[in-house]
Formats: C-alpha cells, structure tokens, sequence
C-alpha cells in the first residue's frame, strides 16, 4: 500500500503515540483487504462507547490513546453510552457502571470527538453528502449512509473508526470500490409495508436468505416505492442485523440506483414471509412482557411527538424506555412532548438503548417495533420478545 509523506510521517510517530498507533492499524487493515492507498474521510462515527460492551481492557485502550496525545482530524461522533450521561439514576444503572461509563466519554472528549451517543448520527450533527467517503461503525447507520444518502463507507469497528478519526484517512476497500457497491440480487417485494415493524420484518427476511445461501450480495429492492425516514432506519438497522449488510438499491432511492442495472436473480417477500419473519420474533405472549421500548434506532422528532399523543392523560403499566439522542430531547422539552411522556410514567433514555445498556437480568420479556432490538434483547440478554407495531407497543404498555 502506498502512503502519502504525511502519512508515513504518522506512521513513524512524528505526530504522536496515538496517531502512529492509529495509522498502525489502518496499515494492518490495508494490507489484510489489499488496499492500494488511504483515502480521507469526511466524517466518522465511532461505536463501542458502551462500558457494558467496553469493560475495563476497553476503557484502558481509551484512556491510553487520550493520554497519548490523540487528536481528531475530522468531525467524529460518537454511538450510544450504556446509559443516560444525565439521568442514568432514574433508569437503575449502578454507581460503579455510571462512573466507568463517564470515564470512557471523558476519553472520547479529551481527544476532540463530539459526544452525540446516537446510533443516527444523520440527524445529530453528521449528515454526509453523496459520494463522500466516511468511516462509521455503526450497523444501521453505515447502511443508511451508503443506501439513502450515497455516501461511501465500510462497516468499521470501534478501533478502526477511531483511527479514522485521529488521522482523517481510511484504506481503500470494500464498500468504498466501485465494484463492490453493484446490486448483485434482485428481491421482489409483494407484501404490504405499513408500519416501521413491517420494514424489520422486510430486512430480518431478506438477510436471513442471503445468509442462509451464504450471500453477501447488495440486494436490489423492487415492489418498495415510498417509504418514510422512520421506516427506512428500520429497514437498514434489521437488514444489516439479520445479513450483515452494508448497502441495498431501492429505485428512485437509493443515489445510485440510476446507474446499476437489476440482477436476474431474484426472489419474492410475500405477505406469508412478512408474518412468518414477525411470528419468529415473538416468543412472548400478550401481557408477559415487563420491559417496553421504543428508538431503536434512536427515535426521530415526529415519533417523539406520536408517542407523546398516545401516552397523553394515561399512564403506564410497566418500565417503559423512549429512546433518543440529545438533541432530539431538547426539541422534545420545547414543545411539550416531555412533560407528556413522563406524566404516563415512561422514561426518556436518553444517549442509550436497550441493546447497549446493562439491563441483563432485570426483564423478563420486552415488547419493542424493531426487529434489531429482538435480536439483541435474546441474543445478548435472554429475554423473551414481542414484535408489534409502533402504536401496539404504546397500548399494550398502558394500565388497564
């Protein structure tokens, strides 16, 4: 791989510990992909911020980069904590974790990365342009990036996006060469998409097939005409779940759809498949669940407020998390939204999630619209499940 003098000069360790321990692993990941080159990035968004996903190796590697003198080169922002950096009492995280927690954002912020704790940097403060090269490390958010707003970049990890941001560059490979970025299935979409829950149900199916024919082909979705902010970050977040996926076409979409041409192979998502995907994600029954969260992703404004109209002058039954960055609360408390939601007994959870937060043990089943929180609700702490539709969550929450 050839590098430029600067970055050779990084590499050597003439602009300190930590940019030449960055460069260090960006090299190791140019030659393992056979990149020729670096390119610079625009932005990065960086994951595993998390202490419960972290541990204490983590917060070690974090705290010796900042030490080391490591400073942002571009604009970096930052995936969920494992809790609310403000109100982490009132959602039963311990005192021990909280401190653990602060001291990995302390890190972060030392070395100059924006603490947005949002899975949905595109509507924080890092809305890339199309055709811009990125490093996120975030699921969802990478197969937003490269699906709905043309930008380019791979699926990094923790370490490799904060080596992106400490250097401003990334090897060029994978989703950011033309060659791997053409459709390679078609997917035939028949059945009916109303709620987020369904785009979920769309994205588990689709990823499980290419899965289970060991495919990482970009799929290229046809029978999808409209769809919504909301339910687009439902599809991305289940796709790149359940398939690992990076990227999908939809026509009249996706940026560059108008010049791919549709794949021959293809196959059809029935109405049949939809159920059959939703049925595989509820294992709980009517009334079991104890723990009810919506945001995952993290919630936009409108959803906010549709929540706000159903909890309105009622209260809940359960442990009820609405999940969301920032800066999205704030708008929330302006408007009145807030006041509503916390009257009923639910609670913002804010710079968090369920899938990051250390919540194993405490639930028994959750009730959720996202088919990604399913998953990680019984792979990473064994609860039951139960997929609804967005307002269903709502009302099954409800005292009766």
């Amino acid at each position: 791989m050839i590098l430029t003098p600067e970055e050779q000069s990084m590499l050597a360790g003439d602009h300190g510990r930590a940019a030449q321990t960055a460069m260090r692993i960006l090299a190791a990941l140019g030659k393992i992909y056979g990149a020729r080159r670096m390119l610079p990035v625009r932005s990065v968004q960086i994951a595993g911020v998390s202490y419960d996903n972290l541990g204490e190796a983590g917060l070690e590697w974090l705290t010796e980069m900042a030490d080391g003198g490591g400073k942002v080169r571009v604009p970096a922002t930052l995936n969920p904590a494992g809790m609310d950096l403000e109100n982490w009492q009132a959602l039963g995280i311990p005192a021990d974790f909280a401190e653990k927690q602060l001291r990995v954002i302390e890190a972060f912020t030392r070395m100059g990365v924006t603490p947005t704790c949002t899975c949905t940097p595109y509507l924080a403060c890092n809305l890339p342009q199309a055709g811009e090269t990125l490093a996120w490390a975030e699921s969802s958010a990478v197969c937003y990036a490269n699906s709905l707003l043309g930008a380019r970049t791979n699926r990094e990890g923790g370490p490799s996006a904060l080596a992106a941001a400490l250097t401003g560059r990334t090897p060029e490979y994978g989703m950011l060469l033309d060659q791997n970025r053409r459709p390679g299935i078609t997917v035939i979409v028949t059945a009916p998409l109303v709620d987020t829950s369904d785009y979920g149900a769309l994205g588990k199916n689709i990823g499980e097939r290419l899965e289970a024919a060991g495919r990482k082909a970009i799929p290229w979705i046809a029978g999808v005409r409209e769809a919504t902010l909301e339910q687009w970050k439902s599809l991305c977040a289940s796709i790149a779940t359940y398939g690992g996926l990076a990227m999908f076409y939809i026509p009249g979409v996706t940026p560059e759809a108008a010049g791919q041409t549709p794949p021959r192979e293809s196959f059809t998502v029935t109405a049949d498949d939809l159920r059959t995907a939703k049925a595989s994600l509820t294992d709980a029954n009517a009334g079991e669940a104890d723990f009810f969260s919506l945001g995952c992703p993290h919630l936009t404004l409108p959803e906010v407020a549709r929540i706000a109209g159903l909890l309105r002058g009622k209260r809940v039954a359960k442990e009820f998390w609405i999940t969301t960055s920032r800066p999205v609360k704030l708008e929330a408390d302006r408007l009145g939204y807030t006041e509503a939601i916390e009257a009923s007994g639910a609670k913002f959870a804010v710079d968090t999630c369920c899938v990051v937060a250390p919540i194993r043990g405490r639930f028994r089943a959750m009730a959720t619209d996202s088919a990604k929180a399913c998953y990680y609700a019984s792979s990473k702490n064994k609860f039951k499940t139960r997929l609804l539709d967005f307002d269903a969550v709502v009302n099954e929450a409800l005292e009766k």
